[in-house]
């Protein structure tokens, strides 16, 4: 006969259950650790958000004019052939880092650097009502209203800007609103870069 086990003895599957949690906190630690590494050398941006679009075309799609902005509206094939790099923004009137930041967007427009809007799930009366009262620094601007655009671009949330190459390649994505700093430190060199 056999001896029977005794209950109290923890079968080796209830064992890995109980490690499981020690698994899942060493892989955190080495997480964490490694990302205060990458702040020490520089390697690692907090701010920055990946996004799978760097290095491609931006997708296929077409938007509608801003009705009384006298502008045209926006689609892909604006992004092709380009003569120089441009920055595509989108924005809303109910966004508050919209509003910081759109004195950063009138600046650079009046460098002459292109500008092309996408008016993100906003009502088309107030996007309007915005650009009246801030100024219209865009060159085109499409409405994406329910946001399907939007969502091919991978957007996390409004301010979220991108630059786009003369080839038009996305080469760049900040998400949030721009500032003085990130202009110096990414933009203005990216835009000579990529010029």
């Amino acid at each position: 006969m056999s001896e029977a086990t005794p209950a109290s003895a923890p079968a080796p599957r209830r064992r890995g259950l109980l490690l499981l949690p020690l698994g899942v906190a060493v892989a955190a630690g080495a997480g964490f650790l490694g990302m205060l590494r990458g702040l020490q050398t520089g390697d690692y941006d907090p701010k920055g958000v990946p996004s799978a679009l760097l290095g491609k075309p931006p997708p296929e799609f077409t938007l509608a004019p801003l009705e009384g902005a006298e502008r045209p509206g926006l689609a892909s094939a604006d992004l092709k052939g380009l003569a120089r790099p441009v920055l595509v923004n989108f924005f809303a009137s109910w966004c508050a880092p919209c509003v910081a930041e759109h004195p950063f967007l009138v600046k650079l427009q009046r460098q002459g650097v292109p500008l092309l809007g996408v008016a993100y799930k906003d009502k088309p009366a107030d996007s309007l009502a915005f650009l009246k009262r801030y100024g219209n620094p865009y060159q085109r601007i499409g409405v994406d209203q329910p946001g399907r655009v939007a969502i091919d671009w991978g957007l996390y949330g409004v301010p979220e800007t991108y630059l786009i190459d003369r080839t038009g390649v996305i080469r760049w994505r900040w998400a949030g609103p721009l500032t003085e700093e990130v202009l110096q430190k990414d933009l203005e060199p990216l835009l000579k870069r990529w010029a």
